[in-house]
């Protein structure tokens, strides 16, 4: 399946990296507000429940949930769709948010941290078409970059929505 879907799986990575959400400059905020609708579309779509866009504070989190394996544990997915600010642009060889793929590598602003990774476990977790074998609560943040502050009292103040009996 993942093979089969590699090119699909690739654009949606390159269609995230466009998106310019910079948590730490105020500018962005909009930016990362895209962002996190961008992830909780992708959520809606592999058939992640109860998917909502929290208000942090901050920056928000996306959060969605699928609590249907009975007597399992609970695995909590956790990244960010922030990236840190580009400057200076004069030392990008490429404008940092038109991902570009040179000799089989990507470059681009948030390539490797981490939107990359929320495509990796959106791709996991659609590769076993909603077959988990474990619950499944995932939290993706917009602020990890910047201060990670609000996200950080948005879970001392719901410790029940993040529980899990793991975290990747």
């Amino acid at each position: 399946y993942l093979a089969e879907n590699q090119a699909r799986f690739q654009e949606e990575l390159l269609d995230f990296l466009r998106i310019p959400s910079i948590s730490a400059l105020p500018d962005h905020a909009e930016a990362v507000k895209q962002a996190a609708e961008w992830v909780a579309e992708r959520l809606r779509v592999i058939g992640i429940e109860n998917v909502q866009i929290l208000p942090t504070g901050g920056h928000p989190a996306v959060y969605g949930e699928w609590l249907h394996a009975e007597g399992k544990p609970t695995v909590m997915i956790y990244g960010h769709f922030d990236v840190q600010p580009v400057d200076p642009l004069e030392l990008w060889t490429n404008p940092p948010f038109e991902p570009t793929v040179i000799d089989g590598a990507l470059y681009g602003r948030g390539a490797a941290d981490d939107k990359s990774g929320v495509i990796t476990h959106v791709a996991a977790l659609r590769a076993l078409q909603g077959r988990w074998p474990v619950g499944i609560k995932v939290i993706i943040e917009g602020e990890e970059e910047y201060a990670g502050e609000s996200l950080a009292r948005f879970i001392e103040s719901s410790p029940d929505l993040v529980r899990a009996d793991a975290i990747v």
